[in-house]
């Protein structure tokens, strides 16, 4: 897996974030460039920051990049299947994120990074997605990298910890809005209903931008 990676860790503020697990138009449409006109506006968030190119396999063993989700807007999150608490509620949450986009018609891709890419493999992954009942259609649940390399990606490009120590592993709980542009605009609270309603606030907004 490849990974463009700068040497940055925010250790200090980022604690205050975390919570340790157990310790070419609005439609996506592409111009002739290729991408979606979406992706050359800028939007205005709590966030700015570009995501980094990454390679990585879905539930289905499907290669998935970066490349294949810019032109649209995105979430994501970090969780992992051996999670005894907080996950417990963010996919679930992701679940109900996934029926509100599909109610209100707006085609919206979905991706869980496993922080835990050692032991979540593939068929681990599918059936925990099986378990909450996700669509995988719109949904993807994310493995294939070292535990090196989503830790780096998790700080250089939602600048969020993750670590893990004597088999539990640290994360944060944010839900990430990411632009047509490849950009993280806004993050929410996965743990409450009021980020998700939030989310979609956001989300039909800047669709109408």
């Amino acid at each position: 897996m490849k990974w463009n990676v700068s040497l940055f860790i925010l250790l200090s503020s980022v604690a205050l974030i975390l919570s340790a697990c157990g310790g070419g138009n609005q439609d996506g449409q592409k111009d002739e460039s290729g991408e979606g006109k979406q992706s050359e506006q800028s939007y205005e968030g709590s966030l700015d920051i570009e995501v980094q190119n990454f390679t990585a396999v879905n539930q289905d063993g499907q290669e998935v990049t970066l490349k294949d989700l810019k032109g649209n807007f995105w979430v994501a999150d970090f969780i992992y299947t051996q999670c005894p608490d907080v996950c417990l509620t963010m996919t679930p949450n992701m679940v109900r994120l996934q029926s509100m986009l599909k109610d209100e018609g707006l085609n919206t891709r979905l991706i869980s990074f496993s922080v835990d890419p050692n032991v979540d493999t593939p068929e681990i992954l599918k059936k925990y997605g099986k378990n909450f009942n996700a669509d995988f259609s719109t949904w993807d649940f994310l493995t294939g990298y070292s535990q090196k390399e989503i830790e780096t990606f998790a700080a250089d490009s939602f600048k969020t910890l993750v670590t893990k120590m004597d088999g539990q592993v640290a994360h944060g709980t944010s839900f990430y809005l990411i632009a047509p542009n490849g950009h993280v605009i806004n993050k929410y609270n996965g743990l409450q209903p009021k980020g998700i309603k939030n989310l979609m606030s956001d989300l039909k907004k800047y669709r109408n931008q």
